[in-house]
């Protein structure tokens, strides 16, 4: 892997992050209204679902492009339901019911488990810096919400295990995903992929919900869109175009700074605390990203 094209991802991936770090801000803030997640949700990939037709059309129309196959719209349908239909959706329950911070260090289990995937599915081994920097992380993200624990409500081992169900089919996503973006193009895969959950997300709504629950307040609607935009499609496709360069593992390992980010944004949008302790965690997982960063290994 030459040095340009790997730093070319691991900026991509961390724009991801950083983008993705503000949705459950972004949630914190519609709930204060009265809606429910699978309403919150449709309305987020409803305003998205349009630029990934779009990418999807587009991408397959261009010369060159490779034929898809019936198994290749198979593994997009799977890991488009996997990935962001069911992985969103347990997000959004989950921060029902516990913060802000708690919910980033739980959802960001999601590197560990891509890691061990890959190393099983594929057979690629973990070494000693990979290691060094999962554990780094991790401390980091356990100071970064030490504090915040003290205060869950009554309900947090169903938020705590919804929110792992996230983490988990979010992993599946990125493991399931590396082989596929190589072979059909990173725009192209993440055009159809969350066409895919879009739908699924649709028909979800309309099994449980009348359509008169998508009249929601402007604030609703505002935040729905942003979650759509900022939080959706500019990440997704910054991921996607990241993976492609340094991999799937790599990727989640590096996506660990979505923790620190939501930290601030909570201090700052939010008014949560931010303490001695949350910045000394601040900076291990920095350390610990930056390992990952400088091991082409």
């Amino acid at each position: 892997m030459s040095s340009r094209p790997a730093l070319a991802g691991i900026l991509l991936v961390l724009a991801s992050a950083i983008l993705f770090s503000t949705k459950s801000i972004f949630i914190k803030l519609a709930y204060q209204e009265a809606v429910d997640p699978v309403t919150l949700l449709t309305l987020r990939l409803i305003f998205a679902l349009p630029f990934f037709m779009a990418m999807g059309l587009l991408t397959s129309h261009r010369a060159g492009a490779p034929a898809l196959h019936r198994r290749d719209w198979t593994t997009m349908f799977l890991l488009g339901f996997a990935g962001y239909y069911l992985s969103s959706l347990l997000d959004f329950m989950g921060l029902q019911y516990i913060s802000a911070g708690l919910e980033r260090l739980v959802l960001f289990l999601y590197p560990t488990m891509t890691v061990l995937m890959t190393a099983v599915i594929f057979k690629r081994p973990i070494n000693g810096m990979t290691w060094a920097a999962i554990a780094i992380s991790y401390i980091g993200m356990a100071l970064v919400v030490w504090p915040d624990i003290h205060h869950v409500s009554e309900h947090l081992a169903l938020g705590m295990v919804l929110v792992f169900g996230s983490a988990l089919a979010y992993a599946s996503y990125l493991v399931g995903s590396g082989e596929i973006i190589q072979r059909i193009g990173a725009n192209r895969f993440t055009g159809i992929t969350l066409s895919f959950s879009c739908v699924c997300c649709a028909l979800h709504f309309l099994l449980v919900n009348p359509l008169s629950a998508l009249v929601v307040s402007h604030r609703v609607l505002g935040l729905g869109i942003t979650l759509a935009i900022v939080c959706t499609v500019l990440p997704a496709t910054l991921l996607a175009n990241g993976i492609k360069r340094i991999g799937a593992s790599k990727a989640a390992l590096i996506g660990a700074v979505g923790p620190v980010a939501t930290l601030y944004l909570g201090y700052s949008v939010l008014n949560e605390t931010l303490v001695g302790i949350q910045m000394g965690g601040t900076a291990l997982v920095l350390t610990g990203v930056l390992l990952v960063s400088l091991n082409k290994g």
